[in-house]
């Protein structure tokens, strides 16, 4: 199940940090944008990027995060880029979250699943379309535009993220509601996203139905660690968006388990601070938010 899978890469590296391949042509280094005159050449601009930050930091990150749409927007070429991206972080070992938050009603859900999560069926043969281990999801389309996500999930020993409490400072106006029975919105969806990942508990105690909580609410957070035990976090928001070590503390069970924490620009564009290159200062970047994170996690260690 590919959430122990994670979880052990968490344990072995000391590190749940997960890197964000949101990139976009304006993070490149002056040199690399000079002839991307058009969507083709800008999207495979991307390519070479991407492979040396994944080759800085596969040793020291269990994770990468593709966000989708820095990629769509591109095109055919963007779409390609994505592919690739995401192979070669499979083959250097990591695990990929595909950042899509896809969602319809159910027939054509199921036909995202396949892309990201599954296989799609071809004349006399079936074939993956994306290299892609978890995928972001929607849930406020209700049980029945998860459910082919969460058969997925088990027909093939993948995972989902499921939007929860999302990181945007305007989320509350609709999360932070309160429902009749004195929930809030955020709370019924976490409860549904832990009813959800019931029966794909693995050995480490979380589902492969996980939640996206954001970094920045932390008292949110800390509602939802109580009220999730099986349910692992994706943690937007730490760096550029205002997200530190001790707000994210609270997605995370006693023993340092519970949550990987995404960090994109501030691992991406590092090299603009610091200087040297793009992927060196990478690496550096990756290694401080380590330190960062296990100043207040401590030790990482299995239940």
């Amino acid at each position: 199940m590919i959430t122990d899978e994670l979880i052990a890469k968490i344990i072995e590296k000391q590190n749940p940090t997960c890197v964000g391949l949101d990139t976009v042509l304006e993070y490149l280094p002056e040199e690399m944008q000079a002839e991307a005159d058009d969507l083709t050449e800008a999207a495979f601009a991307l390519q070479p990027f991407n492979e040396k930050i994944i080759d800085a930091v596969c040793d020291i990150v269990p994770a990468v995060k593709i966000q989708l749409a820095c990629y769509e927007q591109y095109g055919e070429s963007g779409l390609n880029v994505f592919n690739a991206t995401a192979a070669y972080a499979k083959k250097k070992g990591l695990i990929v979250i595909a950042d899509g938050k896809r969602n319809d009603i159910g027939s054509t859900a199921e036909k995202y699943a396949n892309a990201f999560l599954g296989d799609t069926p071809c004349t006399g043969c079936r074939e993956a379309a994306f290299p892609s281990d978890y995928l972001t999801v929607n849930g406020y389309l209700g049980t029945d535009g998860v459910k082919p996500f969460t058969d997925a999930c088990k027909q093939y020993g993948k995972g989902i993220f499921v939007l929860v409490k999302t990181s945007n400072p305007s989320s509350g106006e609709l999360q932070n509601l309160k429902l009749e029975d004195g929930r809030t919105v955020y709370e019924c969806m976490g409860d549904m996203v832990e009813r959800w990942g019931a029966d794909t508990v693995g050995k480490y105690g979380y589902s492969a139905v996980g939640a996206v909580v954001g970094a920045t609410h932390p008292e949110e957070a800390k509602v939802l660690r109580a009220r999730l035990p099986h349910t692992f976090f994706l943690i937007p928001g730490y760096g550029a968006q205002g997200g530190n070590a001790d707000m994210v503390r609270a997605c995370f069970d006693g023993n340092g388990l519970g949550g990987i924490v995404n960090n994109s620009r501030g691992i991406l564009t590092a090299y603009k601070k610091r200087g040297g290159t793009y992927y060196d200062a990478a690496r550096e970047a990756c290694l401080e938010m380590k330190a960062d994170l296990l100043s207040v996690l401590g030790e990482i260690c299995a239940k």
